[in-house]
């Protein structure tokens, strides 16, 4: 196991997400420089923070909370590019496991019954391969128990890539955005837990509890890998 694992290594390397170094054996994902200088929030279960304030307002949010800070050009910005555009499907699972063991002994995922990531298109979905809100919220699941649903949700619209928008134009570009299933009929008196990768301006996670809110009962709540503060 040890030859094969070396082998892998010495053509496929591991390489940091953060400063692209290789990694050493017992690293993961990040090399520990890197893990040192992570801008962890803190944010934990923390009842009115900042990140829910955020929502206040918009629409009635039972909690919400991020494991990291977002900082254009940081390694947390690495990190999520590297999630999004270069296939590293197994580093967003691994990712979700990690926000799920942080928050977890906070008591934030107490009383959810179910995980909904973020859906992309199908267009883009066939075009990328995957939805890294969707490999997030499997590695949350993996380690919490909590179910995932994905069918209760859709993505309407093929809009572009929101990156390069301005906060004003992120609002302009989720409008009617989502729409709720017949599916999602089964969501009612349940408390759903909104995953996406990051949290910017609010209007993507705005527009998905827009699409259910007319749900009988329903309760949400979200949780980010990282925030734009």
């Amino acid at each position: 196991m040890s030859l094969w694992k070396d082998f892998k290594d010495f053509f496929f390397p591991r390489t940091c997400m953060g400063c692209g170094k290789k990694l050493l054996v017992h690293e993961s994902v990040v090399c520990l420089s890197c893990l040192s200088g992570l801008p962890f929030t803190g944010l934990g279960n923390t009842p009115g923070n900042g990140m829910e304030r955020q929502f206040w307002g918009r629409f009635p949010i039972e909690r919400a909370s991020s494991l990291f800070y977002y900082a254009k050009g940081g390694e947390v910005a690495s990190m999520l590019h590297g999630m999004k555009y270069y296939g590293r499907r197994k580093v967003c699972r691994q990712m979700g496991n990690w926000l799920a063991a942080e928050l977890s002994a906070t008591g934030f995922f107490d009383g959810i019954d179910c995980l909904i990531p973020v859906p992309l298109h199908p267009c883009r979905l066939r075009q990328r391969g995957y939805n890294q809100s969707g490999l997030l919220a499997e590695g949350i699941s993996e380690q919490t128990g909590i179910p995932l649903c994905t069918d209760a949700l859709v993505r309407t619209h093929n809009n572009r890539t929101q990156t390069h928008k301005s906060g004003y134009e992120r609002w302009q570009n989720t409008d009617g955005l989502f729409a709720a299933t017949v599916q999602a009929a089964s969501l009612a008196d349940r408390h759903i837990l909104l995953v996406d990768d990051v949290l910017t301006t609010g209007a993507t996670l705005t527009a998905c509890a827009d699409a259910l809110s007319s749900i009988p009962g329903i309760r949400i709540s979200v949780v980010t890998l990282a925030w734009a503060k």
